[in-house]
Order: C-alpha cells, then sequence, then structure tokens
C-alpha cells in the first residue's frame, strides 16, 4: 500500500474530509506485508538465461472462528486489511467492533480472525451456504447475504466532471510499482479532494478494492464525496463492492 503525505495545508483538509476519529476502534492485527515481486529465471526470447521480477501469486484462507471461509489468491502487501475489506464487502461482519483479532500465517497460508463474543459464527455459517457465481475474473463469488443487504442502501444522485477523471488518471501513472516491476497486476485507488489517499495492487481487483475497504473501515473513511479507481472492467461484483 502507498500513501501520499500531504502538505499541512492538506492535512487539515483531508483529516475533515475522512472524518478520522481520535480513538477510533482498531482490532489487534499482525503485520505480515510480503513483497509482492520475487526474482526469478527464465528464457528469454532468443533462448538466453536471464533474471526478471515476477509477481507472486500466494493463497490466503480465511478462517473466521475457526470456520473456513473462503481462500483468497493475492499478493499479500497488507493481507489483514484485505481480510477486513473481504468481510466487510461480503457483510459478513455487521460492525468493527465484532472483529477482536487478525492474525496471518504464511507458513501456513490462513488468516485467522478472532470474534468478540455474540457475533455468531452459526449465523455466518448460515449465510454464507448460498454462494453465487459471478463474471469476474472468470469465476468470482458473492453469497447470497450480501445480495439481500444491498437492497437496504439507496445511493445519492452525484457529479463526477471530465477533468476530475483526467487528472485521477495523471496521478495514477507515478504509482503502480509492482505493474512496473513485473506486470500483471490491478490496481485500485482512492481519491480525497482530488489526491490519491490510498492505491493498492493485486494480482485481481477484486482484492486490491476489497484491501482499500479495509483500509477505509479501519480510519474510518466514509465514501461520499471521494473518488474511486480501478484497473479492468466493472463487473457486477465490483459494482458491488
Amino acid at each position: 500500500m502507498i500513501s501520499l503525505d500531504f502538505q499541512e495545508s492538506d492535512n487539515a483538509v483531508v483529516a475533515d474530509k475522512l472524518s478520522v476519529l481520535a480513538g477510533t476502534y482498531r482490532p489487534v492485527m499482525s503485520d505480515a506485508s510480503l513483497d509482492p515481486a520475487s526474482e526469478v529465471s527464465v528464457l528469454d526470447q532468443y533462448g538466453n538465461l536471464t533474471k526478471v521480477k515476477a509477481a507472486v501469486e500466494i493463497p490466503l484462507t480465511l478462517k473466521v472462528g475457526g470456520q473456513e471461509i473462503v481462500t483468497l489468491m493475492t499478493l499479500g502487501t497488507v493481507p489483514e486489511k484485505l481480510v477486513l475489506g473481504y468481510l466487510r464487502n461480503q457483510r459478513l461482519v455487521d460492525t468493527l467492533e465484532d472483529i477482536i483479532s487478525i492474525e496471518v500465517n504464511w507458513a501456513a497460508e490462513v488468516a485467522h480472525v478472532a470474534l468478540a463474543r455474540g457475533a455468531s459464527v452459526e449465523e455466518l455459517q448460515k449465510d454464507t451456504r448460498h454462494r453465487i457465481v459471478t463474471t469476474g475474473c472468470g469465476q468470482g463469488t458473492i453469497y447470497s447475504c450480501s445480495l439481500d443487504k444491498l437492497y437496504e442502501h439507496r445511493l445519492p444522485e452525484v457529479e463526477v466532471f471530465q477533468s476530475q477523471i483526467y487528472a485521477a488518471l495523471k496521478q495514477v501513472a507515478s504509482f503502480n510499482p509492482v505493474y512496473r516491476q513485473t506486470g500483471s497486476v490491478h490496481g485500485c485507488a482512492l481519491f480525497v479532494d482530488g489526491q490519491i489517499y490510498n492505491f493498492v495492487e493485486d494480482v485481481g481487483r477484486h482484492n486490491a478494492m476489497d484491501a482499500i475497504a479495509g483500509e477505509m473501515w479501519l480510519n474510518p473513511v466514509h465514501g461520499v464525496d471521494i473518488l474511486f479507481y480501478t484497473t479492468g472492467r466493472l463487473t457486477s461484483e465490483i459494482v458491488m463492492k
């Protein structure tokens, strides 16, 4: 994850815009970030052995209260926030306070999520029985309980100007370090007051988007009057997220 360093005058505006609250609850989280690019030996187009940087895709199985939920293929740069955003976007956990801790163990390729007393694992198990296969990256998945809860929300009308889109695209070009090294990855960004607040790259834009959602849940950052950028097409589950 990459964040911009704002000037002092910008900090006050951004802090007000994001409603960053002092003393906001945060679950206990490991810091298990991985280097997303590794050097590998390959044969080039002339048959010569050479070394290049390649994106490393690793499985991370999410377990909530000991119950296996899903396995995510990821670069592993911000795994704890990826887990938070996945739980948030799938509406599998109602509030951040329901989560006591997130512990990522790469040796076992597992992320353990401990829930607070009263957060029902049984209800979670019932909700995840029905899965909908979407068109995202060949075979995305969304739970029916997530889809049902979307109908509870109504979005306000917003105006996005062409100049804002061009300015956003210009900034994105200077981020995506993993893509510049290796190619083959997606990137997502969150813009606040025309500036990149958060940028995440991952194997799929679904994971990058979930990681940004995890960051938004922790701070908290409210999804009002901000811009979200993603590479790739807008399939149904990306819009839902």
